[in-house]
């Protein structure tokens, strides 16, 4: 194996965010609608489902680490989702109230949330270029 081939970027693995309370956590992101692939309470983790891939949104519980709003600028994951606009009255429906309304982007729509520890999670569709999407 070349240099090269030992540093080629494959694709994604997990993204790992921060949370105070793993039990807490689940259950925001359980209403936000995300599938929970296995939970370790004792390790103080939890994988969150994304589509079909393995890869996924771990949660790790970080001692000591308070509830706090998200910070700006600060990193945010966005998913796609088929409609935005739908996934943001979801939301609402759910007791999770997005950070602002849905946004128009390059491809479509956007919604974003944060969890109580100031994680951002975006949902955006690709309503104005589908066939870049996962389903065109």
């Amino acid at each position: 194996m070349s240099d090269d081939e030992s540093y080629e970027l494959l694709g994604f693995d997990n993204v790992l965010l921060p949370v105070g309370d793993i039990g807490a956590a689940v259950g925001f992101y359980e209403r936000a609608g995300f599938a929970v692939g296995f939970r370790l309470d004792e390790a103080g983790i939890a994988l969150l489902k994304v589509g079909g891939e393995t890869p996924g949104i771990l949660l790790r519980q970080e001692e000591g680490l308070g509830q706090r709003p998200p910070l700006w600028p600060s990193p945010r994951v966005w998913l796609e989702v088929p409609d935005a606009r739908f996934a943001a009255e979801r939301l609402s429906a759910a007791g999770i109230t997005p950070l602002e309304e849905p946004f128009a982007v390059a491809t479509g729509w956007t919604v974003e949330i944060a969890d109580p520890w100031g994680n951002v999670i975006g949902f955006t569709d690709y309503g104005k270029r589908p066939e870049l999407g996962r389903r065109s």
